[in-house]
């Protein structure tokens, strides 16, 4: 059975730096993809930021520049480094992964952005 857990929001300043965890039982080298995606209320789930098997990335326009993301195998953990943080990153940020054209989700950590 596939578990995410996420862990590493908080309430951070305009400017300031997060840096999201999410820990996954099993391997995710077997994964095809993983993504953070943020869910601000009233919104839907949009993705931010994602990574391949093979390690292309790809993110929203609107971290472009601010956020990375990268895994690492050995500790079965996918991050997000969110940088220059703004109100509008404010939300709840959940972890997924994809395998065979299933999804599977964490529960979700909230991020929260003071200006």
């Amino acid at each position: 059975q596939v578990q995410l857990v996420e862990s590493g929001g908080g309430l951070a300043q305009a400017g300031g730096s997060l840096r999201l965890s999410c820990v996954v039982s099993g391997t995710i080298f077997n994964f095809d993809a993983m993504g953070w995606y943020r869910q601000a209320p009233g919104n839907q789930r949009d993705l931010v930021a994602r990574i391949t098997r093979i390690g292309i990335t790809s993110f929203a326009n609107s971290v472009k520049g601010r956020f990375t993301i990268s895994r690492v195998d050995a500790e079965k953990t996918v991050y997000l480094q969110m940088n220059n943080l703004k109100p509008e990153d404010a939300g709840v940020y959940y972890c997924k992964a994809t395998r065979a054209k299933i999804d599977y989700w964490g529960q979700g950590t909230q991020v929260t952005v003071s200006s």
